[in-house]
């Protein structure tokens, strides 16, 4: 069987064992429905609450201000569209034009019914600093969103100081985390973030769940209508074991966040090494202030879907920068954004390395990158 070399965490991550182990008795013996009143329900009752305050600890929240979600896409859809729909003058939200597609598409989904978007481009670096925020910023803005770190080229950006120009001006500050929680050390207090989007599957737990963090005082209206589950603001059934498997997940992977920062930077830097020493020509994107993982490269008049096959043929699994439709490759909205030059552009790829990942696979990964360039010479 051939090797596979995954390197495609910043898509998704492997589910942790003991991940697996604490859902297995909800998938099981305990699988009640959590929001019915017998006592056979008890259990699983007391296992969302556990995972709510375990979830909240890891980020420095209140418990009630969890609230549990289907992952990162919807949580990012209820942030845009609940914080606008429960705006009745129609203020306008901002974001910038590298946010996930979750966000964006959100954002052109409010447009179209009236409510006005702001768009902020970022520097060369992917990086959106305080003074282009005070640029388009006002009295009439409701919602700042800006990612903590960004899915393609994992620029981390200053949250912080974009949130306390918000709040100054009156508005209020989400930030799409998905990217960043587990990897990087997150504390909603400290950053001082109204709303805050997860998703599990990017830090080692189960696909298909995820949470909003809700400061107490943000005004939001529902997402999904339905049953009073979440506060009566997120209806739905609660998935019980994977709530449980998130919380496992992300407390796991906080304990061990500067062992894995040393770990994923040892390897991108060994790639980068192996890159530099056979003299390839390309441009490391974002990575002046970026996730340790993550690493984009765009390589001079190359192409990089045929990189990710080449790749793929030879089991190292790789994302690409941009996107093969029947007609054209298109560089994705981020490359674009940041004004990688033209001839780069269309040959990036994302690499993005986690604790599963080793140093001798980073080094197979330089080399094997290495002769794929060689052979499109």
């Amino acid at each position: 069987m051939k090797r596979i070399i995954y390197a495609d965490n910043a898509a998704t991550t492997r589910i942790d064992p003991t991940v697996l182990e604490a859902m297995a008795p909800f998938t099981k013996e305990e699988y009640a429905n959590a929001s019915q009143p017998y006592s056979f329900s008890r259990k699983a009752k007391a296992a969302i609450k556990n995972a709510r305050e375990e979830i909240a600890k890891c980020i420095n929240a209140k418990p009630n201000e969890i609230f549990f979600t289907s992952g990162g896409t919807e949580s990012d859809n209820w942030a845009i569209k609940g914080c606008a729909f429960a705006d009745e003058s129609k203020r306008t939200t901002i974001t910038s034009t590298i946010e996930h597609h979750a966000v964006l598409r959100s954002c052109q989904f409010i447009e179209r019914l009236g409510y006005p978007v702001a768009y902020i481009t970022p520097n060369s670096n992917g990086l959106i600093t305080v003074e282009m925020l005070e640029q388009v910023i006002a009295g009439t803005t409701n919602l700042v969103s800006v990612a903590t770190a960004n899915n393609e080229i994992g620029t981390i950006q200053p949250i912080k100081k974009l949130a306390e120009i918000a709040h100054r001006n009156g508005a209020f500050f989400h930030t799409d985390a998905v990217q960043a929680i587990g990897h990087i050390p997150i504390d909603v207090n400290e950053l001082n973030v109204d709303l805050l989007s997860a998703s599990a599957h990017k830090f080692n737990g189960p696909k298909g769940i995820g949470f909003l963090y809700v400061r107490d005082g943000t005004p939001i209206l529902p997402l999904l209508n339905g049953g009073a589950q979440e506060n009566s603001l997120r209806a739905g059934t609660e998935n019980v074991a994977s709530i449980v498997g998130m919380a496992t997940a992300l407390s796991m992977n906080c304990s061990q966040i500067q062992k894995s920062q040393n770990h994923s930077a040892k390897m991108v830097e060994l790639i980068c090494s192996i890159l530099n020493d056979a003299e390839v020509d390309y441009i490391r994107n974002g990575y002046s202030n970026g996730l340790k993982g993550t690493l984009n490269l765009s390589f001079r008049g190359k192409d990089g879907e045929a990189i990710l096959h080449r790749l793929d043929l030879r089991g190292i699994l790789v994302s690409t920068g941009s996107a093969c439709d029947s007609n054209s490759v298109q560089v994705s909205h981020v490359i674009k954004a940041i004004n990688v030059p033209d001839s780069y552009a269309k040959g990036t790829i994302r690499i993005s390395l986690g604790k599963d990942n080793t140093i001798e696979e980073a080094k197979i990964i330089g080399e094997t990158l290495v002769s794929v360039l060689m052979e499109q010479k």
